[in-house]
């Protein structure tokens, strides 16, 4: 993780933008406060150093705790929340499909069939991982909190099958969860799944004329204006 900063620099960054009082009403669809959001935050910054070793059959499975199990636990509060079935199935299956293309786009383009780099091995993964886990996340997910899911929990997904396929080889390794890169391509899938959802939600809305009106009652209730839930509390 320290030849690769760019997951802590865009927490830095995330953390200054919800310090400033930018990110309110993104986090307000998610169901977080900005003293929620900073300490989550805080904890995968932290965490994002310290890695919980497990040994299972023939393998070493390094957990971090930053980028595994702190975006775990907020994955499933984030499911939790959720009112819709809908939107908890769209997160869970976004995490399965994420995770699969993920490790699909790994094992095949990057690591190749006849060449051991990869047709396009030019190209730095840590940047193609986050931005694929972003765009299918979102496509499955279509509301923040569960492209967050989707993209979070697929890319842990994708570290779960590789570790999956190590061992039915019956070869030794070692098995980053959420750790090394793998940090920075969790941490960056989520936040550009949010950010497409945040900026495609924002368009849709725009050309809606407003928030549709099949959302649930209480993310409705946080995007009205104070002078309309005057309006609404006159009309009670």
């Amino acid at each position: 993780m320290a030849n690769l900063p760019i997951g802590l620099i865009a927490l830095i960054i995330v953390s200054v933008l919800i310090y400033l009082g930018l990110l309110h009403r993104v986090l307000d669809r998610m169901r977080l406060t900005d003293k929620a959001a900073l300490i989550i935050l805080g904890l995968i910054l932290v965490g994002g150093f310290i890695d919980l070793p497990l040994r299972v059959a023939n393998l070493t499975l390094a957990i971090n705790v930053g980028g595994a199990l702190v975006p775990i636990g907020l994955a499933i509060y984030l499911i939790v929340k959720a009112d819709l079935m809908q939107e908890k199935a769209r997160a869970v299956v976004g995490a399965l499909i994420t995770g699969a293309v993920v490790f699909s786009v790994g094992t095949f383009l990057f690591t190749g069939l006849r060449e051991p780099a990869g047709r396009f091995a030019v190209v730095d993964i840590i940047y193609v991982y986050p931005i694929v886990a972003a765009i299918i996340a979102y496509a499955v997910g279509r509301s923040r909190r569960a492209a967050w899911v989707a993209a979070t929990m697929g890319v842990l997904f994708a570290d779960v099958i590789h570790g999956a396929r190590l061992a039915a080889t019956g070869l030794t390794g070692v098995v980053n969860f959420g750790g090394a890169g793998a940090f920075d391509v969790v941490i960056l899938a989520g936040i550009l799944a949010v950010l497409l959802a945040e900026i495609v939600g924002e368009i849709r809305e725009r050309l809606q004329g407003g928030p549709s009106k099949d959302r649930d009652k209480v993310t409705l209730a946080a995007l009205k204006t104070p002078g309309e839930k005057g309006e609404n509390s006159d009309e009670k």
